[in-house]
């Protein structure tokens, strides 16, 4: 690879380390809405008597407000800055979870925990993120995957406290109190944050290809290039989104519920294997791809999610297995959320990092329909889980194969065009 000198960015202030502190707090602050949603399913199902189908949709409502409208999101970042928006955020991701423990209908779960926590959590995710490949632009993939493992990694906090709260207190109780305490960490965390001053520069050495200039979002768009990226992000999107939104009633169809596994629930385990594993994969995969490539690291981390999914579905009438794959699975999906900012910023530029991922982010909320409602009423056309795995597996292994063969020479040459 050739070294490329960054110029006119900021790397020098100390006080970017505190900025990722706090990114990262807030993304924990936001992280419990999707990644213990399998815990809520059934609740839900049992208080509003209705299908597993139309439950998901609840998910789904959530990643696509969370992400179709982060491209507006972006651009009021922009423009009113970090602070005001990322704790509005926080704070409306978590009044969603204390209005949801009022509903009576499936339109209220909708309104409430789709809707509104959708837009709160959209909010607050592409903010930090679009700040963090701004302040770090010589470690794009290790800072954002570090604020991404906050949300990846965040639901370990409450994972085993959830349960036992829904075991203890109820639904209605749980929900009011985990999201005042979301509201409370993540408003507080959001007030230090701010852009990064562009006076406050230095030369930086890559040994990434990176761009010479910025695309605005209108350039961006009419490149295919881009919609290469967002088609394999929506492709793992998917497969990851149907194994986190549909782990707790497939874990019941394989017996795994009733289980135990070294003296501790295997499905509250598993779930906390998988949120540690989710998390730590996008800082260590991203650091990875600093030094060795974006598209090389897609090539291993996707390929091993398809491999790891396939022995999952093999073993899955063995709970020691079925826990410790989870976590294989998990770690082979969650880099998706530091590889792909990252690697979009380097090809499209810095100045309009925060927008730009908002469009790429879209790809997050089209995964969430094939891998939440669609994918259940499959399972329940088919009346069982092979036919979706497959689907999963063969997206993860058709996109490791797009990432080295497609996107790196074809990034390669795009870059050499923008620096002729």
């Amino acid at each position: 690879m050739t070294n490329t000198t960054l110029t006119n960015v900021v790397v020098a202030s100390p006080k970017k380390w505190m900025q990722l502190a706090r990114g990262l707090l807030c993304m924990v602050s936001i992280s419990s809405p999707q990644y213990v949603w399998a815990l809520l399913t059934r609740p839900f199902m049992e208080k509003l008597h209705v299908p597993l189908a139309e439950i998901q949709l609840t998910f789904s409502l959530l990643i696509i407000l969370q992400t179709f409208f982060s491209p507006f999101q972006g651009r009021l970042i922009d423009k009113f800055g970090p602070r005001r928006l990322i704790a509005i955020g926080t704070v409306l991701s978590g009044v969603s979870w204390m209005l949801t423990a009022t509903i009576s209908s499936l339109t209220e779960l909708y309104l409430y925990y789709g809707v509104l926590g959708g837009l709160g959590t959209g909010i607050v995710y592409i903010g930090v993120v679009g700040l963090m490949v701004r302040w770090f632009p010589e470690k794009r993939g290790f800072a954002t995957g570090m604020v991404a493992a906050g949300y990846g990694m965040g639901a370990i906090l409450t994972t085993f406290p959830v349960t036992q709260s829904l075991a203890a207190k109820g639904l209605e109780n749980t929900l009011w109190q985990f999201g005042l305490l979301m509201a409370v960490i993540g408003f507080l965390a959001s007030q230090g944050l701010r852009a990064p001053y562009s006076s406050r520069t230095e030369d930086v050495t890559s040994n990434l290809k990176m761009s010479a200039r910025s695309f605005a979002p209108k350039e961006m768009l009419r490149k295919p290039l881009f919609w290469l990226m967002f088609a394999m992000m929506t492709m793992m999107s998917t497969s990851g989104l149907m194994v986190t939104s549909q782990m707790a009633i497939f874990a019941e169809d394989f017996g795994i519920t009733t289980v135990t596994v070294m003296g501790m629930a295997a499905l509250p385990l598993a779930m906390t294997i998988d949120r540690f594993m989710n998390g730590l994969t996008r800082p260590v995969c991203g650091y990875i791809s600093d030094r060795i490539g974006r598209e090389n690291m897609m090539f291993i981390a996707f390929g091993l999610e398809g491999c790891a999914m396939a022995l999952w579905l093999l073993c899955k009438d063995d709970p020691l297995l079925f826990v410790l794959l989870s976590g294989v699975v998990f770690f082979g999906w969650g880099e998706i959320f530091s590889l792909f900012p990252a690697t979009l910023t380097d090809t499209f530029g810095t100045q309009h990092a925060t927008s730009n991922y908002g469009w790429l982010y879209i790809s997050q909320g089209i995964g969430s329909i094939f891998g939440g409602p669609l994918a259940a009423l499959l399972y329940q056309k088919t009346g069982s889980w092979d036919l979706v795995f497959g689907c999963a597996i063969t997206l993860d292994i058709l996109c490791a194969l797009l990432a080295f063969f497609v996107l790196k020479p074809w990034r390669h040459r795009f870059l050499q065009s923008v620096r002729a």
